[in-house]
């Protein structure tokens, strides 16, 4: 794992209050047909559950798909908890804020949510010009621009979540 891997991995600990890694693969054989030592696997292992990231480790796909139905039933059916639409997120400066918000719009994300703040200064300024969109900001289109301003638009009901919303 390289440094910029680590450092995508440690930023899960502070955008999710528990986060886990998973691992997909036979290991004795991603080691035999790779020059990656397990030890320094295990290393770099035991280095993120030390930072609170826990790991799982699955075989081959059935089992991870098993994993993933047993570990959302166990959540949402069994503890009672309604799955998480967005991140837990530390901002800690304005900008990162900004693009946090803009970010969680339907499709829009990290990239587009520079690309609309670079092309209208603030959050606020591209709300109001949210129907240039598409013409102003490079990689939206009418139908990204259709979306984000049906939930801006809609009055909120909250029996819409029932219906099925965006």
């Amino acid at each position: 794992m390289t440094s910029s891997t680590f450092e995508q991995l440690f930023l899960l600990k502070e955008a999710y209050p528990k986060p886990f890694l998973l691992i997909e693969g036979y290991m004795p054989i991603i080691y035999k047909f790779s020059r990656i030592q397990p030890s320094s696997v295990w290393g770099a292992i035991f280095s993120l559950a030390k930072q609170g990231i826990n790991m799982i480790h699955t075989t081959n796909y059935k089992e991870t798909v098993d994993f993933l139905y047993t570990s959302a039933r166990q959540e949402q059916i069994v503890e009672k908890r309604v799955p998480a639409v967005h991140p837990v997120k530390k901002v800690e400066t304005i900008v990162e804020a900004q693009i946090f918000f803009l970010a969680s719009l339907p499709n829009i994300g990290r990239e587009k949510a520079l690309s609309i703040l670079k092309s209208y200064g603030t959050p606020l300024n591209a709300l109001v010009n949210v129907d240039r969109w598409a013409k102003d900001v490079h990689g939206l289109g009418p139908k990204i621009t259709e979306r984000v301003k049906r939930v801006l638009y809609t009055p909120y009901e909250p029996d819409e979540n029932k219906k099925g919303g965006t």
